[in-house]
């Protein structure tokens, strides 16, 4: 799972891990998931990109947040051999 499964809330790993509805939720809340989700849901953009779309977001916390949305599963990665591969671009499945 994600990063932050150990303190979501009251519930327990084991709660979230039963229900999948907390589940969703874990994997989905937070600030800036869902505006990130929808504008990877569009077209595939490089960091800097999305970057400039979601205004107030800081390098860090965007950085965090497509490792745990790519770490449950939901974003990809995805390295273009025909462009720079330093500058993968980030896509929904």
């Amino acid at each position: 799972m994600g990063y932050g499964l150990k303190n979501y809330g009251d519930c327990s790993e084991e709660v979230i891990k039963a229900c999948p509805v907390e589940m969703v939720l874990h994997m989905i809340g937070g600030k800036w998931k869902g505006i990130i989700i929808d504008i990877l849901s569009e077209k595939s953009v490089r960091f800097n990109e999305l970057k400039r779309l979601i205004p107030g977001i800081t390098q860090r916390m965007l950085t965090l947040q497509l490792r745990e949305l790519e770490a449950d599963g939901i974003v990809k990665r995805v390295v273009d051999d025909t462009l720079s591969p330093k500058l993968p671009r980030f896509s929904t499945f």
